[in-house]
């Protein structure tokens, strides 16, 4: 670990500073962040207005609004917070290539060998402080040897922590110790962990001489070891409160009675077990463009656009391995004005033939306008494609016995292709195929998935104990004389269903379906159905049963139609 330098900078006021900068100067006076913990509405985030007038982090808003009528809220968002992180990632790049998030509000730099080029580690601190501060964002940042040395004082070092009411009676011992006791932090005298608060000027640099690591840390709260909050809550029962206060214990003994993360988290900070940071991955990202020398407007341009876009496009899917699954073509008309078009495919390609006629299917929905100057192909949505094996001898002899020519497209790729032709037309959701389900219930026997993000089921179809109807529907009731309860049911000569009068031809039956006794389906709860396929004078033939309690009365119904 000689020579390495860690930056950890931490953004206390994430989520409030992001609000700050979207709305400007729309939202004035005390700003709080609400976000849902445990199912209540608890402040997250604060600026430094809602700071100044006594408002905590993890405070109900109930209590925070009774405090400051005039505060103004917002709902906290994840996802838009975590793209803010990934942009300052992206931002901190500058100092160094090795930069790795620290969820929620945190970001780990390696700048091993790059401060010289800000003239040194304090220009670096200056140099971080001073964009911050352009950009309106809180930050804390500190320098050390090791990762979680840096990430521990930068949260931790000279924090303003509030006093706590110490709880171990002080008023009782004695005056010289009661005098000491005064000058202690809160967390040394028995309160609860610190929590880290956001500061201002010197206090939010912290810059640790290499190979200081005992010094730095001994006075740092247990919570800077980045333990859990219940490991820090033990070790503070047994009085231990300070980093140095458990640098003394043996070992062993540390491991056994709090775990060896602890021992871990330890030595990571002390620089005696290295932790590597792994630095984000560039998004993959597959795009190519064509700048017209004059504006186009024919279908025919456009089909000629897009022969010269696709090549170079498949190629730069290929040499990563992916198959393109939704792209996007945009078209740049001379006005400024931009038509898009999506598609998706049923499988991921990454051959021109099988992305083109897709595209030509959308190309009605752009507007050419006065003529389009550019043209964008970009892939939203990606896979991994794995290789196809080469065709061997015995392949190409049994296609040629099946008489069928080589260049013929696989029966699977050309449902795949199909599937990709309506739902550019129809939209991908709506076209969807049967798959074979885990149940003897008839309605419950196949299961309705998107074509588009599914696998066709391989091998024969589960064949059923008896034959069932081609349509299925709820079952409907029939009008037939009524029976006793306790007698067993026989077929109706005649009955009425759908306001029609049928006349009992044959009948084949019973067939006892019982229920499934481990799911709460209502339709069943009656207990078993005997089901009868019946023929009736017309030449219908539908499937009857006689329903017992649930949601099916004593009676019988209707629930499908044969062919």
């Amino acid at each position: 670990m000689a020579g390495r330098r860690i930056l950890s900078l931490w953004f206390p006021r994430l989520a409030a500073d992001r609000v700050r900068r979207r709305r400007g100067d729309a939202l004035p006076g005390p700003l709080a962040v609400v976000g849902d913990r445990a199912g209540a509405q608890v402040l997250v985030s604060l600026s430094v207005e809602a700071e100044a007038v006594g408002l905590a982090l993890g405070q109900p808003l109930r209590d925070a609004t009774a405090i400051c009528p005039d505060l103004l809220t917002m709902p906290a968002d994840p996802p838009g917070e975590a793209q803010f992180l990934a942009s300052l990632r992206r931002w901190a790049g500058q100092f160094s290539p090795w930069v790795a998030e620290e969820p929620p509000a945190g970001l780990m730099i390696d700048l091993s060998g790059a401060a010289h080029l800000y003239g040194g580690e304090a220009g670096v601190l200056a140099r971080v402080a001073e964009e911050c501060e352009g950009m309106g964002l809180t930050v804390r940042a500190a320098i050390a040897d090791t990762p979680g040395m840096a990430w521990g004082l930068a949260r931790y070092a000279q924090a303003g922590v509030a006093p706590v009411r110490s709880g171990d009676a002080i008023d009782q011992e004695a005056r010289a110790t009661r005098s000491r006791a005064a000058k202690r932090r809160g967390w040394e005298r028995g309160g609860g962990p610190p929590r880290p608060v956001p500061a201002k000027g010197a206090e939010a640099a912290m810059i640790a001489p290499p190979g200081q690591s005992h010094a730095a840390l001994a006075d740092l709260p247990l919570a800077a070891l980045r333990l859990t909050p219940d490991t820090v809550e033990r070790l503070m029962r047994l009085g231990l409160r300070r980093v140095g206060d458990i640098m003394g214990i043996p070992r062993a003994a540390l491991a056994r009675r709090f775990g060896a993360d602890t021992l871990r988290r330890l030595d990571q900070a002390m620089g005696l077990e290295p932790e590597p940071l792994s630095p984000a991955r560039p998004p993959m990202h597959f795009a190519v463009r064509l700048t017209l020398p004059d504006p186009i407007g024919l279908r025919s341009d456009v089909e000629a656009a897009l022969d010269r876009l696709l090549p170079p496009f498949c190629d730069k899917l290929r040499a990563k391995g992916r198959g393109v699954r939704r792209l996007q073509l945009q078209a740049f008309r001379a006005d400024g004005g931009v038509a898009a078009v999506e598609v998706g495919l049923a499988r991921a390609a990454d051959s021109p033939d099988r992305i083109r006629p897709l595209l030509h299917l959308k190309l009605d929905q752009i507007d050419a306008g006065f003529g389009i100057d550019c043209l964008r192909l970009e892939a939203l949505a990606t896979e991994a494609l794995s290789t196809l094996q080469h065709r061997g001898q015995i392949e190409v002899t049994a296609s040629a016995m099946a008489n069928r020519p080589e260049g013929v497209v696989p029966s699977g790729q050309a449902l795949e292709d199909l599937i990709g032709r309506i739902g550019a037309r129809l939209g991908t959701e709506a076209v969807l195929r049967l798959h074979p389900a885990e149940s003897h219930v008839p309605a419950k026997s196949a299961q309705l998935l998107m074509a588009a993000w599914s696998v066709a089921h391989q091998g024969r179809w589960p064949a059923p104990s008896a034959p069932r109807p081609l349509t299925l529907f709820r079952p409907e009731p029939v009008e037939a004389p009524q029976i006793e309860a306790a007698q067993t049911p026989d077929l109706p000569a005649r009955f009425r269903w759908r306001r029609r009068d049928f006349a009992l031809r044959m009948a084949a039956g019973p067939e006892r379906l019982q229920p499934e006794w481990w799911l709460d389906d209502p339709d069943w709860r009656g207990g078993a159905r005997d089901y009868w396929r019946v023929e009736v004078e017309g030449g219908e033939r539908l499937w009857l049963f006689y329903g017992r309690g649930g949601a099916v009365t004593d009676q019988w119904y209707c629930e499908g139609v044969f062919s």
